[in-house]
């Protein structure tokens, strides 16, 4: 019987574990995907406790808290933070063999140096311990960054974001690069002809222009585009149910912009149109910027319309959907390569039904002018857990090439989820140790060694862009 959470937690023979200690657990971390405040990390806020920096906006822990029974108010509503946390504590021994219960405890043993395991008896000395160090200088928004050795964080933000904070961080010298990553999805959000008339009269005033047809949005959005790469911006990012099968035109596109700022509410065919002509348009603009863009695909959101009525989205009513993937996205990038303005992609897919198809479709598109130009993008959300990453690893390699990978990412709101790049990388150095030990791989260590500090770090670091 193996103690729990040991320095050989995951790694299940000898070469694992000496990958891991002398290669994966010595690179530091490129966050290239994330949903940190920039906000938060510009003014070095500094947690009053640690549900705050635990608890706060965590949907995770929030589906686990409610499945458990826990009323609304133990969760998102107005109980105090230590109510709160007691309650989570009581949860975490029932999510055993859920990427939480791993999670929770690398959390406290990384961050805050508590062997204890979390439950409703050790909870009121974990939340005391964990709270008074999260008041000290040390473990602010900065300093738990420092902490885990991260290099590089991209957030997430809307194109009519000042990126003041980004600015800020810029001007003030901070050694962690803070970028912002492009994420345009309101700029085809046409479904709602009211909001979205609202959103471009924004984008108006942002650009200083008066918007009235697809050639000044799209002219808008360059513009936008522009400000983002002066700022560092490298990425872009769009999350999507899936892509559209459909014919497309600027012409009709125009028109529907034109319907749409008038109030009139777009047919179906018409929004996927208009969305296939923006993603095409704006995938030109990454193109001629050297960008990557990101293409998170397949979640259904918002499903409890109840709940989205009392919280709005984002808090944990989301889960796998079953879109049609494959043809559309053959389309869409076959569009963009024809005329040899496909900019570097990342795929990533929520069911994993789809691993295969996305681990074949980006070799279709690698074309040599760049190592690993379309990638398949680590197991992401639900799938974010060792299984999922086994699987995406598993799909990479035997349909792609691992040794191209640019690595693994937090996709957090959270300050305290940078152990989850250790999860992968001890998953990963398990992987290849065991390929190893059965004789699948050569036992060369420095070969193997360089090839996981590749995939942890240095892919990233050659594939972004961000140290040039």
């Amino acid at each position: 019987m193996k103690d729990f959470l040991t320095e050989d937690f995951l790694l299940e023979n000898d070469t694992a574990k000496k990958l891991y200690a002398d290669h994966a657990a010595k690179m530091p971390i490129i966050d290239y995907h994330c949903h940190l405040s920039p906000k938060d990390i510009a003014e070095d806020r500094v947690f009053k406790n640690i549900t705050e920096a635990w608890l706060e906006g965590d949907h995770y822990k929030w589906r686990a808290m409610r499945t458990n029974g826990v009323d609304e108010e133990y969760v998102t509503g107005g109980k105090s933070d230590e109510e709160k946390f007691m309650k989570w504590a009581e949860t975490v021994p029932d999510t055993l063999r859920n990427p939480l219960y791993h999670w929770t405890h690398l959390e406290l043993q990384r961050y805050f140096d508590i062997p204890d395991i979390l439950n409703g008896e050790t909870a009121k000395s974990i939340y005391q311990e964990s709270s008074e160090k999260l008041k000290s200088t040390p473990f602010s928004c900065r300093g738990l960054l420092r902490k885990m050795k991260v290099e590089v964080v991209c957030t997430t933000d809307d194109p009519i974001d000042d990126l003041k904070y980004h600015q800020q961080l810029r001007q003030e010298g901070f050694e962690v690069k803070i970028l912002p990553t492009f994420r345009p999805d309101k700029l085809y959000a046409v479904e709602d002809a009211t909001a979205y008339q609202a959103y471009v009269k924004k984008l108006g005033e942002v650009t200083g222009m008066n918007i009235t047809s697809l050639a000044e949005l799209l002219q808008a959005a360059k513009s936008r585009v522009d400000y983002f790469h002066e700022m560092g911006g490298r990425l872009s990012d769009h999350g999507l149910e899936q892509l559209y099968d459909v014919d497309f035109s600027s012409k009709l596109a125009a028109a529907s912009f034109e319907k749409v700022m008038k109030g009139t509410a777009l047919s179906t065919a018409e929004v996927q149109q208009f969305k296939m002509v923006l993603l095409v348009e704006l995938s030109k603009m990454y193109h001629a910027k050297g960008w990557t863009q990101q293409y998170h695909l397949g979640a259904i959101r918002n499903n409890n319309s109840r709940m989205m009525r009392i919280l709005g989205p984002d808090t944990g009513f989301d889960s796998i959907g079953d879109f049609s993937q494959v043809r559309a996205l053959s389309k869409f990038l076959n569009e963009l390569d024809t005329s040899d303005q496909l900019a570097k992609t990342i795929l990533y897919n929520l069911n994993p039904a789809d691993n295969e198809a996305m681990a074949t479709m980006i070799g279709n598109f690698n074309d040599g002018s760049i190592a690993g130009k379309l990638q398949y993008g680590s197991a992401w959300w639900f799938l974010d857990q060792k299984d999922g990453m086994e699987k995406q690893i598993n799909a990479l390699s035997n349909m792609g090439m691992l040794s191209r990978f640019v690595g693994m990412l937090t996709d957090s709101r959270s300050f305290l989820s940078y152990p989850r790049h250790e999860y992968f990388r001890r998953i990963l150095c398990n992987l290849i140790g065991r390929d190893v030990e059965n004789g699948e791989l050569p036992n060369d260590l420095n070969w193997l060694g360089k090839q996981v500090e590749n995939i942890c770090y240095y892919n990233a670091r050659g594939y972004f862009g961000f140290y040039e």
